[in-house]
């Protein structure tokens, strides 16, 4: 299954591409809502500007893909592996990624707000300037992370692993640390 393929099922009506292998793939402002990419292979795809709210990714590869500018509200990408991805500018508003892998992922600019990010490693991942008002991030690692001048507005930090990370000109009025370490 190629990229075409995949627009052409979607605008016949067609929702469910759990396991497909789309490696590489170029979706380049794709119009995917509410399609479920459960368990596929998206590793190093170009979801640049793509619309894939409500999107069900759980468990799915997107190592190293390009997912700036995409819209993934609503999504769940619990247990997604997104190392290396680059989401900077990306919209996961009320995104679930609870387990996921972020780690060295670029999410500059990106917009968390209302998240969940229980659980996920976010080690060594850029989210500078990124806004996460509201976001819980209950045991998250942010260890290494750079969140230069990221909007925490009553966020969630308990018991996450800020260890090492940059917080300068970071905003966190509201927001509770418990227990970090």
């Amino acid at each position: 299954m190629d990229a075409s393929d995949i627009k052409r099922l979607y605008e016949a009506g067609q929702r469910n591409f759990s396991q497909a292998n789309l490696y590489k793939a170029k979706l380049l402002f794709a119009r995917l809502s509410g399609v479920n990419l459960r368990r596929a292979n998206l590793s190093l795809v170009n979801f640049r500007g793509a619309d894939l709210r409500g999107v069900d990714l759980r468990q799915a590869d997107l190592t190293g893909a390009n997912l700036r500018q995409a819209d993934l509200t609503d999504a769940n990408l619990e247990g997604a592996n997104l190392s290396k991805a680059s989401l900077s500018g990306a919209n996961l508003t009320r995104a679930t990624l609870k387990g996921a892998n972020l780690e060295q992922a670029v999410l500059t600019g990106a917009n968390l707000s209302k998240s969940n990010l229980r659980y996920a490693n976010l080690c060594n991942s850029k989210l500078v300037g990124t806004t996460m008002t509201r976001a819980v991030m209950l045991g998250t690692n942010l260890s290494k992370a750079s969140l230069l001048r990221a909007k925490l507005n009553e966020a969630s930090l308990i018991e996450a692993n800020l260890r090492d990370a940059v917080l300068t000109d970071a905003t966190m009025p509201d927001g509770k640390i418990h227990k970090a370490s």
